[in-house]
């Protein structure tokens, strides 16, 4: 009789153990009272249009000569926009690559007039640090194919089959003949699951031409789940990337719940 209560014991036991690695495995954790849950990496999302936090993420960064002034704004004293970018993304980095992979991809770099795009870097834990070396050492020049950076980003997460984010920094249109709205439809067709969000900066400059010029980028974000955000200064932008890159639930909880990824 007690080697078969001994049993029973070691059989709930086990249950039990089993139930609570199960809880830890999708990041249930109960803090105060309050629930944090951190999406299991394979879990499926809470909807079609927004993919869950986690996923892999690149960004797409504008290094065309546009990035190299504030001037045409008419903003006395003000600093390069390329500098405001790196101000917004040495604010979000750090919280955004601690529970994703990102990855970076630079447009308009190098000489003068040219339509440069550069694989920076593919999805990396832990990226912070690197994206700000790869970003500090830009100096902006060149033109904007801004489709072909976005081609180039989806490439690097394997679009086709894998979920993923693009996160697509511009302050004007693409200028190096190719279609954004052409490859919109490409990865809308082809893609697992794939969310481009376009961040409009310094909409109110000279770099935007009218109307058509906003359509052109509009529609990466509209037929792949994503946002169209308008950011005209240091603090909207970085607004902007922490809504599209970072995980706001887990970014909040406490600091002991670092290992929760």
């Amino acid at each position: 009789m007690q080697d078969r209560g001994d049993e029973r014991l070691m059989h709930w036991r086990n249950l039990f153990i089993s139930g609570l690695a199960l809880s830890i495995l999708v990041g249930s954790v109960f803090v105060g009272g309050s629930l944090f849950v951190a999406k299991a990496e394979n879990a499926e999302p809470e909807s079609e249009s927004k993919a869950p936090c986690t996923d892999d993420a690149m960004i797409v960064f504008d290094a065309s000569g546009s990035m190299s002034g504030n001037q045409e704004l008419g903003i006395p004293n003000s600093k390069p926009r390329i500098d405001e970018v790196r101000w917004a993304l040495r604010q979000v980095l750090p919280s955004a690559t601690r529970y994703r992979r990102v990855g970076l991809v630079t447009y308009g770099p190098g000489p003068y007039n040219q339509c440069n795009v550069s694989l920076a870097m593919k999805p990396t834990a832990n990226a912070a640090k690197k994206i700000m070396r790869a970003v500090n050492r830009i100096i902006p020049a060149g033109k904007t194919p801004l489709t072909s950076g976005v081609e180039q980003a989806a490439e690097a997460l394997d679009y086709r089959n894998t979920p993923g984010v693009i996160v697509v920094v511009t302050d004007g249109e693409e200028t190096c003949g190719r279609a954004p709205c052409e490859l919109a439809k490409q990865l809308h067709d082809n893609a697992a699951q794939l969310t481009v969000h376009v961040i409009a900066f310094r909409y109110a400059g000279y770099s935007w031409t009218g109307t058509q010029s906003i359509v052109d980028v509009m529609c990466l974000a509209e037929q792949n789940n994503g946002l169209l955000i308008k950011a005209n200064s240091e603090q909207e932008l970085a607004d902007a990337l922490e809504k599209t890159l970072d995980c706001p639930m887990i970014s909040q909880a406490p600091p002991s719940f670092d290992s929760v990824r």
